[in-house]
């Protein structure tokens, strides 16, 4: 890794995306904030842990934001980050993390309740910001 990249001043700014990205509904629905931590490009995808929910590219994922994330229906609750993990590459550039995430809400009278979910990532400075071009959700079976 280079010497003149600041080690600590760059996982804070990866920590900044990655919170951009998962608490932008507090506290109020702040769709820029989130759009702007995302990779908008068809390499950009999301795991989730359903397979039916997998996203792949962009465009799917704007549309999901903009059909439920959006929705008058959808009330987010909470959403904690524990036990964050952010690593960077020797070159500074690409950074991943990984985490465990409590997330919980309700869209319309469902409830849904993620605990402990791990949540896992890559991300790119692109143009000196950086963003999000990977994501994978997976919740314990045990």
């Amino acid at each position: 890794m280079s010497s003149e990249i600041n080690i600590k001043a760059e996982k804070a700014k990866v920590e900044e995306t990655i919170r951009d990205c998962i608490e932008w509904p507090f506290p109020e629905k702040n769709v820029e904030r989130l759009y702007s931590s995302l990779a908008k490009d068809s390499s950009f995808f999301i795991f989730h842990p359903d397979a039916a929910s997998t996203m792949i590219g962009y465009d799917a994922f704007d549309k999901m934001i903009k059909g439920v994330f959006l929705d008058e229906r959808l009330h987010p609750i909470s959403t904690t980050i524990k036990d964050l993990r952010i690593n960077l590459s020797h070159g500074g550039d690409v950074a991943w993390f990984s985490c465990l995430l409590d997330d919980i809400g309700e869209f319309g009278e469902r409830r849904w309740e993620w605990k402990n979910c791990r949540w896992t990532g890559v991300l790119e400075e692109t143009n000196g910001k950086w963003l999000i071009y990977q994501m994978h959700f997976s919740l314990p079976s045990d």
